[in-house]
């Protein structure tokens, strides 16, 4: 089965409503004639309404970068799915190492948000992967999986099929490490067969995979050509369009 690949820019924490809306304007004559390959981007929230109508009838789709799991509530700070698809989202990042370490969250609370995005017709990208200590432990393979076996615990394999996954080994993340093409080939495969131990082989054929720690246009070639790399989410290299755009064109 042939899979798209789908290359995602997490701006984290940077760029204001101007510096969002520039970026964007240098991407898109960059990407709008690539062919193959899905393009998206996930800016903050304070810019998500801005960049939705700069992107209308374009190829790029757009990202949050975290939800809340409830519909509306007393949850100061938080925003919720149903927002999120007012103001144009397709997609919300999941369970991000940032989230996870700096934030508490769990595969639990990721679970919930996943659901809920199903819940109203956003689909997840959720992240795994594990930190350098657990690599060094030689428990990278039973940490991913319990990562995305609880967080796309509650659904069906339909709705699976429609994940997207990002494996993340967050020592690579800002670090400049990168996993090798190996490593990170390795990861990938192994995530597809637990996908279709639990949920079939025609569903865990049709996920799609990014590779999500320090991919940047030198290397991203490389780890594309792997058979279970399906894109990248982009960190550090989102935030300029020209690199982005070379990331973009390496997967098409």
């Amino acid at each position: 089965m042939a899979r798209t690949p789908f290359i995602c820019g997490n701006w984290k924490m940077h760029k204001t409503v101007g510096e969002a809306v520039e970026l964007i304007d240098g991407l898109l004559p960059r990407i709008e004639s690539l062919a193959g390959v899905e393009v998206g981007v996930a800016p903050t929230f304070t810019a998500l309404h801005a960049v939705s109508k700069r992107i209308t009838g374009s190829k790029i789709r757009l990202s949050a970068q975290n939800c809340h799991f409830e519909g509306q509530g007393a949850f100061t700070g938080e925003i919720s799915v149903g927002m999120l698809k007012d103001v144009g989202c397709m997609y919300s990042l999941v369970g991000h190492s940032e989230r996870r370490t700096l934030f508490g969250e769990t595969n639990d609370s990721c679970a919930k948000k996943i659901s809920a995005l199903f819940a109203s017709g956003l689909l997840p990208i959720y992240c795994v992967g594990e930190t350098l200590e657990q690599r060094d432990g030689n428990q990278t393979l039973p940490v991913v999986t319990e990562q995305l076996l609880v967080g796309l615990g509650n659904l069906d394999a339909g709705q699976v099929s429609n994940v997207v996954v990002a494996y993340e080994p967050v020592w690579a993340i800002g670090t400049g490490r990168t996993a090798t093409p190996d490593q990170a080939q390795e990861v990938h495969a192994h995530l597809r067969a637990e996908l279709a131990k639990k949920w079939g082989d025609e569903t865990a054929q049709a996920v799609r995979i990014q590779y999500g720690g320090s991919m940047k246009p030198a290397n991203a070639a490389e780890l594309l050509a792997q058979p279970d790399i399906d894109g990248g989410l982009i960190g550090g290299a989102a935030l300029k369009a020209d690199s982005f755009a070379e990331i973009c064109a390496a997967a098409a």
